[in-house]
């Protein structure tokens, strides 16, 4: 049986456990997860939060990560602006970015999600309002949710993706992790 790690990460910290020249300055996974032979399965940037699976079985890491799965990933996202209908309407329909057309996301504003504080924290604004939006895609590019957001004209503030397929954050606090059998 594959293992599998539920792990909240952080703001800050890389999705590798090795840093690179010139990335000395960031955490990575390994002071976090003392486990040898896991491995991500998908990245989160630097400066997104929340869910990261990692596991050791490389056709668990495949299907989980690989694309052509489609598998849905859900975030919580605090957004500069408000989120009308015309603008979710406009993550619902697919965007086109610089690499192509999206897939329509499923996305709904929300009330703001119990959340641990960001560190550092978000910027506040009192002359632009900000909200809360949940969205789920079943792609994986690069900055995805960010471009999205930003195309429809609400730039993201906070990122925390919440749940991969059926996996969720649930009560796992920032920095920590479950380990459960799949």
């Amino acid at each position: 049986m594959a293992r599998l790690i539920l792990f909240n990460k952080p703001y800050g910290v890389l999705s590798q456990f090795t840093g690179r020249s010139g990335d000395t300055a960031w955490a990575t996974l390994s002071a976090y997860i003392p486990l040898p032979g896991f491995y991500p399965a998908g990245r989160l940037d630097r400066d997104s939060e929340g869910l990261l699976l990692l596991t050791d079985d490389g056709r668990l890491q495949a299907r989980i990560s690989d694309p052509k799965y489609k598998m849905p990933k859900s975030y919580l996202v605090q957004v500069e602006g408000e989120a009308t209908d015309e603008k979710l309407a406009i993550l619902r329909g697919g965007i086109r970015l610089k690499d192509g057309m999206t897939a329509p996301a499923k996305a709904i504003r929300i009330d703001n999600p119990p959340l641990w504080p960001r560190d550092p924290p978000v910027r506040f604004r009192k002359t632009v309002p900000d909200c809360w939006i949940k969205i789920t895609i079943r792609e994986g590019r690069n900055r995805q949710v960010r471009r999205m957001t930003a195309a429809a004209g609400l730039p993201t503030l906070r990122l925390v993706r919440w749940a991969i397929g059926d996996w969720r954050l649930d009560d796992i606090a920032p920095g920590e992790w479950q380990i459960i059998t799949v």
